[in-house]
This record gives C-alpha cells, sequence and structure tokens, in this order.
C-alpha cells in the first residue's frame, strides 16, 4: 500500500508544504516526495486536494520535515511522530472509506 499526505505551515507569511509517501512493501520509512514554499507549497497543497490527498497542518513537523532531502528517507528522531500521522490518517480513510492506494 502506498500512502502520501502533506504537512504544512501557514502560520507566517511563508507557506510550507511537504508531501510524504510510504510504500510499505518498497520503503524502510516513509520519504519526502516534495517539498517547497510560498508558490511552489501553493501547488503541493492544490494537487493533494485535487487528488484526495490528506493534509495536516503541523508547523512542527513540517520545519523538521523541510530539513530532508527530496525522495530521502525521514531519520529516525522522526518515526514516532510520522508513524502517529500515519496511524490517523488510515484509521479517518477506513471509517470514511476513502482509501488512497
Amino acid at each position: 500500500m502506498t500512502s502520501l499526505h502533506i504537512h504544512t505551515d501557514s502560520n507566517d507569511d511563508k507557506v510550507k508544504a511537504v508531501a510524504l509517501g510510504y510504500d510499505q512493501i518498497k520503503d524502510e520509512a516513509p520519504r519526502v516526495l516534495a517539498s517547497g514554499k510560498n508558490k511552489i507549497a501553493e501547488q503541493i497543497i492544490a494537487v493533494a486536494k485535487q487528488n484526495g490527498i490528506p493534509i495536516r497542518d503541523d508547523p512542527v513537523l513540517t520545519a523538521a520535515l523541510m530539513e530532508i532531502d527530496i525522495n530521502q528517507t525521514i531519520p529516525p528522531e522522526l518515526y514516532r511522530v510520522v508513524a502517529e500521522v500515519l496511524s490517523y490518517i488510515y484509521r479517518i480513510q477506513h471509517k470514511t472509506g476513502k482509501v488512497n492506494n
């Protein structure tokens, strides 16, 4: 199963977004698929909304994820918090019947 979700931070005058993806078969950990500020962040968010991809506003996690290069897996110190987010998303998708594959 592949999952994708977006983390955002819109608390200041700059919009930031990070897209994470995780393939349980291929990936050892979730990886950063896209990240950006301002116009790029707005494009990431727009694509996510068009495709029904969950978006979570989490400034602290977004800041940490912005430090990771594109296509790199998240570091072990972020495993727990990202796992909690993924678990929450999976539960919501299961309840609503909206599962992104």
